[in-house]
């Protein structure tokens, strides 16, 4: 016999006798290693060099809850499983894959927890409360840790792929708590310190509208929200930021101020755009008659707004034509008038504006003829025909008089 066939004889030998071994020791709580070779009614069946397959029920493929077995392994795949229970009467192997994967995942998952460590999962399921992932064991991540924002629906959060934190661990009562947000709120801070550090006050920025409320718009300026104030969103005045914004809109915007240990950023976005009385001197001249709103009375006037950001004054004396004695008499908040330019003064944000030159002087009343009466008790009237005809009628003094030459002129002249 050649010394390469007795070779073979005896690697044949060694090779049934270690399968042999394997047949007799093989018994309940074993692991073993082996290959999956099919998958099929719900079940994986597993090649471990027994002397017929093992089985893995979906029950035992994984911790979490399966509709198919195809969802936690596939054919070719090298997977470690436990013995649950062998019959070789009747050549039942069962597995579990489960029970292996839970003992090494408690270890790895108390060393996450203790090092705070980050690491990916797939969503398996969304259940009531959050949504579950594989990690060996079942991982739960409540809705309030799945996003830093409010998240309605999570139906379309299976099989996703998201960053965690182990953030409860509790192997007795088999609980594992995992959470996307802190992740997501430790990348935030990160980026927020780094984009604030970035930021110079009196800069001009492009931004993105994340969040309207009641006092301002928060606008995303690279990654970290700033809030503008209702009062900085334009140069009229706005009763809610939603009445000129919406989510979602593109803006420019002012640092008006940045905060880092109180990790808040100012932001305006009026100030972003060229001032009203930078243009004022451009759209208003003197004699100008325009409309404008009465925005606040005084004693003193009126304030007309005539563009948005551009107040003038309407002097009480500038108001009617008529004495007033008050304001308020002829005029009230939130009118819209005409008025006439008087002046403009861009540099100290001042216009002078007149209501009553917009309107016709009301008519004079006419005054009555003065008379004069004849000196020794005579009431004559002499009208202004009778001067201009008379060479003998005086203007002097202020009133008319009647000259010797008119009283004795005929008497003078029959004694000549």
């Amino acid at each position: 016999m050649s010394e390469e066939i007795k070779d073979q004889q005896d690697n044949t030998e060694v090779t049934n006798q270690d399968e042999l071994e394997q047949i007799v020791s093989l018994k309940k709580g074993d692991t073993v290693k082996g290959s999956i070779v099919k998958v099929e009614d719900n079940q994986a069946y597993v090649s471990i060099g027994y002397k017929y397959d093992g089985v893995i029920p979906i029950r035992e493929l994984s911790s979490i809850h399966l509709d198919n077995a195809s969802d936690a392994v596939e054919v070719g795949q090298e997977v470690e499983a436990k013995v649950v229970s062998i019959d070789d009467e009747k050549e039942r192997l069962v597995l579990s894959k489960r029970a292996i994967d839970s003992e090494n995942a408690w270890e790895v998952l108390t060393q996450r927890f203790e090092n705070k460590e980050t690491f990916e999962v797939t969503v398996a399921d969304v259940v009531k409360g959050g949504i579950v992932a594989d990690v060996g064991v079942r991982g739960f991540i409540p809705a309030s840790m799945v996003e830093r924002h409010f998240v309605e629906d999570f139906s379309d959060y299976k099989g996703r792929t998201l960053r965690v934190k182990v953030k409860e661990i509790d192997r007795e009562n088999n609980k594992v708590i995992l959470s996307a947000k802190d992740v997501l709120d430790e990348e935030f801070e990160q980026n927020k310190q780094q984009v604030m550090g970035n930021l110079k006050e009196g800069q001009l920025i492009d931004g993105k509208v994340q969040r309207l409320t009641q006092f301002g718009a928060f606008v995303d300026v690279g990654g970290v929200d700033g809030l503008v104030h209702v009062s900085e969103i334009a140069w009229n005045h706005v009763d809610k930021p939603a009445d000129v914004l919406s989510e979602g809109d593109e803006v420019k915007v002012k640092v008006l101020k940045v905060d880092p240990e109180k990790g808040k950023i100012s932001l305006s976005i009026k100030a972003a755009a060229p001032g009203p009385w930078e243009t004022a001197a451009e759209l208003f001249k003197t004699g100008d008659i325009v409309s404008g709103e009465v925005k606040r009375l005084v004693t003193f006037g009126a304030f007309v707004e005539i563009a948005p950001g551009v107040e003038g004054l309407v002097h009480i004396s500038q108001i009617s034509h008529k004495h007033i004695g008050t304001p308020q008499e002829v005029l009230k908040e939130g009118e819209t008038v005409q008025v006439k330019i008087l002046d403009v003064n861009p540099s100290e944000k001042r216009v002078s504006l007149s209501i009553k030159e917009t309107e016709e002087a009301p008519a004079q009343e006419a005054k009555p003829e003065r008379t004069e009466r004849r000196g020794g008790g005579g009431a004559d009237r002499v009208n202004r025909e009778d001067i201009n005809n008379n060479p003998n009628v005086s203007l002097s003094n202020q009133g008319l008089s009647i000259t010797l030459g008119e009283r004795f002129g005929d008497k003078l002249s029959k004694l000549k």
